[in-house]
């Protein structure tokens, strides 16, 4: 019997309905020594990541590590997407291990998580084995983690594969909950987030827009 296509996502593919982002520990004192990605670009990505949950209203967890006496504020990019945010503040490097941490992913009742978070090898990689051992189904952005050296991030990486974690990038889900270009409810939110912290993307997709802009006026 041959196998015939149906116009249907598959069931792997997020969807703004079906997860919640858990954003952890991407403060300045563990910002400091990250030395995996520019420090510019892994700012966007986690953006990218807080803006995107926003405006599709994702359920979203932020958590930080010792904030007053260690690690620090968090970044710009995630306050200015949620400024009112419950913020959970921990002394476990394993989010995981936390019991309000755990009750705030217990609220969403959701079983697909998203996570990111510094550094990839401690504060990220200890909630996503958590998790997995657990059985919830989890993705890793792993463009919005860092680590001390590209060897440690990389390695954090495969463990957590290996571990049956789903890698993605920040560009990737911001379009992944997108998905069709049709939807004009979220288009100006994906575009403007796009044009915004997205690079390269983001810039092509400006020229796009100014351009088609003044030959309409013509």
């Amino acid at each position: 019997m041959s196998i015939k296509a149906i116009a249907k996502p598959a069931k792997s593919l997020l969807s703004p309905q079906d997860h919640a982002l858990l954003l952890i520990d991407h403060q300045a004192q563990m910002a400091f020594n990250t030395k995996s990605i520019d420090i510019t670009n892994l700012r966007a990505n986690a953006g990218i990541l807080a803006h995107a949950a926003k405006g599709f209203k994702v359920p979203t967890i932020v958590s930080t590590i010792s904030k007053e006496t260690f690690a620090g504020p968090l970044f710009d990019e995630i306050t200015e997407a949620f400024p009112n945010a419950e913020v959970t503040d921990r002394t476990t490097s394993n989010a995981w291990e936390d019991e309000k941490f755990i009750a705030r992913v217990n609220a969403t009742g959701k079983e697909r998580l998203v996570i990111a978070g510094l550094w990839t090898s401690v504060c990220c990689n200890g909630p996503v084995l958590s998790a997995l051992e657990q059985g919830f189904e989890v993705y890793v952005v792993t463009d919005a983690c860092g680590d001390c050296s590209l060897e440690a991030h990389e390695r954090a990486v495969e463990r957590m594969i290996q571990g049956g974690a789903r890698p993605i990038t920040a560009l990737t889900y911001l379009l992944e909950l997108q998905r069709d270009w049709a939807r004009a409810e979220t288009y100006d939110i994906t575009t403007g987030i796009a044009i915004r912290l997205g690079g390269a993307f983001g810039i092509g997709i400006n020229y796009v827009k100014t351009m088609f802009a003044a030959h309409e006026s013509r």
